[in-house]
């Protein structure tokens, strides 16, 4: 059960929810700046070797593995605020370390620790801010919400080259604890909805059985994300050496700006189209474009064909991580949202994850072109899976949804957000 005020029901606006996507954005940030020179300086500080420079890189999504796993078990367990504002404080401890640490060892203890940080904290916050969204209106809220990693995208990557360029690590370090301060700042502002659990709910997230720590219901839906999660690992890890190997450089370096740029264009769209429509309407388009962006790199000759790669992929891959984390949320019960929101991600992350090491496999046999051939057919294998899984039975699933909101009100769902309806107060 929620507590319930006076606000109207079907508003999306609220000074809680803008703080969440400040704050997101503020964490995502922090991601972007660190992940994209991280392995430079390890090599440059320590004189790493290459793997353990990978490690001092990836380091970081080992632990953001291990925060989501234990995180969604706990969250209701604790309190999501209280597990947001932990992880904050450990953000902005981990950001200061980086300049004292020695070896290493320790920077890539740093990262670790850093990267459990950030699981928990995004997996925290991602819950939570559901409960701030109301449930006609999950599909645009969780695509407003994502756009803050959109714009973190974008300027993350761009703006720690430039420090590194200019007046070096130092300066970048110093820069990513400020942003961890202010997303403290931010983050303690937030009032959250309060979930009361009951004696069965509160029992069953103190049990330490396996199927505790992650949500069944999301795991139709997580089983796509884990393919378009593996796609898209070849293009984050790989895009800048196949630009070398056909020249397109400079058209690779603007692929992640287009990509945001289109991204942030069409969420909004999307999500208002998911919430009216349904899940297909959205889902199987965006994962037919990032199929054909995907196709259209393995067969890129010039920065125009790079360009609209970016465009279709930031349409596909960008609209399926918002789309895609509403219909997990959904299919869980209330009091799992926070496991729900988990288990979605790190499907999403252990596609993310492996996929480079299988994708490098794949290139020793084979070159670029066919690896991201090959990758458009597990795209569009994954829109059979999706139909499968979820797509078939979405308008079930839609009516369900529908019929819950009107049974908490004892009223019609007003959509557009005009009526005076009760909603969830902190």
């Amino acid at each position: 059960m929620v507590a319930v005020g006076n606000a109207p029901e079907n508003r999306l606006w609220t000074r809680d929810f803008v703080f969440s996507i400040v704050t997101n954005f503020f964490i995502a940030m922090i991601f972007y700046l660190l992940m994209t020179t991280m392995a430079v300086y390890a090599i440059d500080r320590f004189q790493a070797n290459q793997t353990a420079a990978g490690l001092a890189s990836s380091g970081f999504i080992l632990g953001a593995v291990a925060g989501r796993v234990f995180a969604g078990k706990l969250l209701d367990a604790l309190g999501r605020r209280r597990i947001l504002l932990v992880s904050l404080a450990l953000f902005v401890v981990m950001s200061l370390l980086y300049i004292p640490a020695q070896s290493l060892g320790l920077l890539i203890t740093v990262r670790v620790l850093h990267g459990i940080a950030f699981g928990a904290g995004t997996t925290a916050l991602a819950a939570s801010v559901m409960g701030l969204i109301p449930p006609l209106r999950r599909g645009e809220g969780t695509a407003f919400f994502g756009t803050s990693n959109t714009l973190a995208t974008a300027i993350g990557p761009f703006l720690a080259l430039q420090l590194v360029a200019g007046p070096g690590y130092p300066t970048l370090f110093a820069l990513c604890a400020v942003v961890s301060a202010l997303a403290m700042g931010v983050g303690v502002l937030i009032r959250f909805p309060a979930v009361t659990l009951s004696a069965d709910q509160r029992a069953a997230v103190r049990r330490l059985h396996p199927k505790e720590f992650v949500e069944v219901s999301v795991l139709p839906i997580a089983s796509m994300m884990l393919l378009v999660g593996l796609a898209y690992s070849g293009i984050l890890t790989f895009i800048n050496s196949y630009a070398l190997e056909t020249d397109l450089v400079d058209a690779a370096s603007t692929f992640f700006v287009v990509f945001a740029a289109v991204t942030l264009i069409c969420r909004p769209f999307a999500g208002r189209l998911q919430d009216s429509r349904g899940d297909n309407v959205v889902v199987i388009p965006a994962m037919l474009a990032f199929a054909a962006g995907l196709a259209i790199l393995a067969l890129a000759q010039s920065p125009a064909m790079m360009w609209t790669s970016g465009g279709l992929v930031g349409l596909g891959f960008g609209t399926l991580m918002s789309s895609s984390q509403a219909i997990a949320v959904t299919s869980a019960p209330v009091h799992r949202v926070g496991l729900a929101t988990s288990t979605f991600y790190l499907a999403t992350d252990l596609g993310v994850g492996v996929g480079p090491l299988l994708l490098g496999l794949l290139l020793g046999a084979t070159d670029y072109r066919t690896m991201y051939l090959t990758l458009t057919v597990v795209v569009l294998g994954g829109i059979a899976l999706y139909y499968v899984v979820h797509g078939r039975d979405h308008r079930r699933r839609r009516g369900a949804v529908q019929q819950a909101a009107e049974d908490d009100t004892g009223e019609p769902p007003d959509p557009d957000g005009t009526g005076d309806h009760p909603q969830v107060e902190p």
